[in-house]
C-alpha cells in the first residue's frame, strides 16, 4: 500500500479485479497492451519497457533483464502473483517473439492498441498475428477511478494548491517565469510529489500569456503583466491540474472585466458537471458565455479533459466531444481568453465527477484579480 507523502496510507487501489473486467469486454479476443498507462493500471507495472497480452484464460506482463524484478514486485504488490505471469526477455526480438507466442495462445481474435503502436511495430506483429484495432478497451475502463486512484489524485492537487501559495508572492518581486516555474516544481517535490505533472507553465505579459502553452523563458515578470500559471503534481503515478491567473499591480479595467468574465464562464462550466451531461454541454456552458460578450475569437482550445494516469485522457470536453460524463471522471474545467498585446487569462479546477455533480479538488482562491492568497473551498 503506497503512503500519502509518508504520512497516511492510501486506499489500496483495485488491481484484482482489473484483468477480468478487460476480459468481459474483449468477449473471447485476446488484447496486446502497449499503452504504457494502460499498462501501468492493469497491471501496476511503471517501468519503460513493457508489454502485456490478456487472453480468455492468461495475463502475461512481458519486459527485459533490467525491469523483472520491479515487474515481479509490482505484481505481488498489487496482489495479482497469481493472476499475471512475469516474463522477461534477453533482446528486444525475444521479447516481440514472447508476444507472438502468448497472443497465439489465446485461439481467438488478437486486437493491439493502434492509437499507439508505430506503423513498423504493428507491421512487424502482422507479419506472425492477424490484428485487429482495439476499440480503446482499457481507456474506457480507467475513466472511472476507483478510491485508491481518487486519493492519488486528490493529494496531488492539494500539493499544488500548497506549492502555489507559497510561491505566488514572489511574482511582486520581479523574478522571471523560470524563477517562478523552478520554485513551484521545488516545493512540490518537498512537498511529496514525485515531480510535475507536466512541464509547468508560467506565461507572462502581454505575449506570452496570450499563448495557451508558452514554453516557460527568462522574461521578467513585470508590473502591469497579466500572468498564467498552470501547475500540477505526480503523485504515485496520478496527475492533478490547475491554473490560476494573477496580475502584478494594480488590475486595469480591460484586465478586471476580462478575469471577471472568464471566471463567471468557468463557474459557469463547473455548474454543468454531472454524470450524463454531454462533455460538449460543458463545453458549451463557457463558450457560448463568451460568444455571446463578443469574445468567441478569444477563445482558443476545449473547455476540459479527464485526468488519471494520464495528464490528457478521456473524456474530453470539446465542441465536438461526443461523450458523456459518468461518476468516477475526473475531468479539468479550464476556459480562457488571449490576445496578443493583452496577455491572457485562464482558470482551471480539478473536478471529480460525482452520483450527482462534481466535487471540486483544487482549493485555490480565484477571487478577481486572483492576487496572492490563502485557498478557500
Amino acid at each position: 500500500m503506497s503512503t500519502n507523502a509518508g504520512t497516511t496510507p492510501f486506499p489500496p487501489i483495485g488491481y484484482p479485479s482489473r484483468p477480468d473486467a478487460v476480459r468481459a469486454r474483449l468477449d473471447g479476443a485476446t488484447l496486446i497492451v502497449s499503452t504504457p498507462s494502460n499498462i501501468r493500471w492493469l497491471t501496476s507495472f511503471g517501468g519503460s519497457l513493457g508489454w502485456v497480452v490478456i487472453g480468455p484464460r492468461h495475463c502475461a506482463l512481458v519486459t527485459d533483464g533490467r525491469y523483472e524484478e520491479r515487474a515481479r514486485a509490482d505484481v505481488v504488490a498489487a496482489g495479482l502473483a497469481d493472476v499475471v505471469e512475469v516474463l522477461a526477455a534477453r533482446t528486444r526480438a525475444e521479447l516481440r517473439d514472447l508476444v507472438v507466442r502468448l497472443a497465439e495462445r489465446g485461439g481467438g481474435p488478437v486486437r493491439a492498441e493502434a492509437g499507439h503502436l508505430t506503423h513498423a511495430a504493428w507491421l512487424d506483429l502482422a507479419r506472425d498475428l492477424e490484428l485487429g484495432v482495439d476499440p480503446g478497451t482499457i481507456a474506457a475502463l480507467r475513466r472511472v477511478k476507483d478510491a485508491g486512484e481518487l486519493a492519488r489524485i486528490e493529494r496531488a492537487a492539494e500539493i499544488a494548491d500548497a506549492a502555489l501559495v507559497a510561491v505566488a508572492p514572489m511574482l511582486a518581486e520581479s523574478p522571471t517565469e523560470a524563477d517562478v516555474r523552478d520554485e513551484l516544481e521545488y516545493r512540490m517535490r518537498r512537498l511529496g510529489a514525485d515531480g510535475p505533472s507536466y512541464d509547468t507553465i508560467v506565461a507572462s505579459g502581454p505575449d506570452n500569456a496570450a499563448r495557451p502553452h508558452h514554453e516557460t523563458g527568462r522574461r521578467t515578470i513585470v508590473e502591469g503583466d497579466t500572468v498564467i500559471i498552470d501547475v500540477g503534481a505526480l503523485v504515485d503515478g496520478y496527475h492533478s491540474d490547475m491554473t490560476r491567473t494573477f496580475v502584478i499591480g494594480e488590475p486595469s479595467a480591460e484586465q478586471r472585466a476580462i478575469y471577471d468574465l472568464v471566471l463567471e464562464a468557468q463557474l459557469a462550466g463547473l455548474a454543468a458537471i454531472r454524470p450524463g451531461v454531454a462533455a460538449r454541454d460543458v463545453d458549451a456552458a463557457c463558450r457560448s458565455l463568451f460568444a455571446e460578450r463578443g469574445y468567441a475569437d478569444w477563445y482558443l482550445h476545449g473547455t476540459g479533459h479527464g485526468v488519471g494516469l494520464d495528464i490528457h485522457e478521456e473524456p474530453f470536453a470539446s465542441s465536438v466531444s461526443t461523450t458523456e460524463l459518468q461518476a468516477g471522471d475526473v475531468v479539468t474545467v479550464e476556459p480562457g481568453l488571449y490576445r496578443g498585446g493583452f496577455g491572457g487569462v485562464r482558470i482551471e479546477d480539478l473536478v471529480a465527477v460525482t452520483g450527482d455533480g462534481g466535487r471540486r479538488l483544487t482549493h485555490l482562491s480565484k477571487d478577481s484579480p486572483c492576487l496572492p492568497s490563502p485557498p478557500t473551498t
